[in-house]
């Protein structure tokens, strides 16, 4: 694990003054930093059965279709309001300074679909309380979250108190 945190750059004061961004881009164009992450986050999924992985835009996106390719599942993108073409679901979650939303096709999942939701980061849980919201909501089962990275100082497991969390690295 230290490997792959060596090949994560930090930025300071990004996207604000005081905050300390994990730049996953350095560890994305590494060859075999992304095969490593990539089988890291599928591996204690190879033998549950997974119909759909789905990603959290935008890292999430790049993250997720890789595992789906190695887990043989579909992949689903949730996307920021306004990006998806067709009839969506969507949920609202709260930020430090306002509101954000993320959106799904409504008919993306059904029921019965069983989903592992991937993304780059797990903060505040946020955005993964509304992707499970959003996967639930059309019916499917969330069989567990993973993530490249969690701030564990965050605490984001805070707000997914009932589900099967997997983080690769934590800070």
């Amino acid at each position: 694990m230290d490997a792959l945190k060596q090949l994560i750059r930090d930025v300071p004061d990004f996207p604000k003054p005081g905050i300390l961004f994990k730049d996953i881009t350095t560890l994305l164009r590494d060859a075999d930093g992304l095969r490593s992450a990539v089988d890291c986050l599928a591996e204690p999924y190879r033998d549950k059965p997974l119909d759909q992985i789905v990603g959290i835009e935008s890292r999430g996106f790049i993250l997720g279709a890789a595992i789906a390719d190695r887990l043989g599942t579909g992949f689903v993108p949730i996307r920021k309001p306004g990006k998806l073409p067709a009839e969506t679901v969507s949920a609202s979650y709260a930020l430090e300074y306002g509101t954000d939303t993320l959106e799904m096709h409504r008919d993306a999942l059904g029921g019965g679909h069983r989903v592992l939701i991937v993304d780059d980061l797990l903060a505040t849980g946020g955005t993964a309380r509304a992707a499970v919201n959003l996967v639930r909501e059309c019916g499917a089962e969330v069989v567990g979250l993973a993530f490249l990275i969690e701030l564990a100082a965050l605490n984001g497991r805070a707000q997914l108190p009932d589900e099967q969390l997997f983080t690769v690295l934590q800070y």
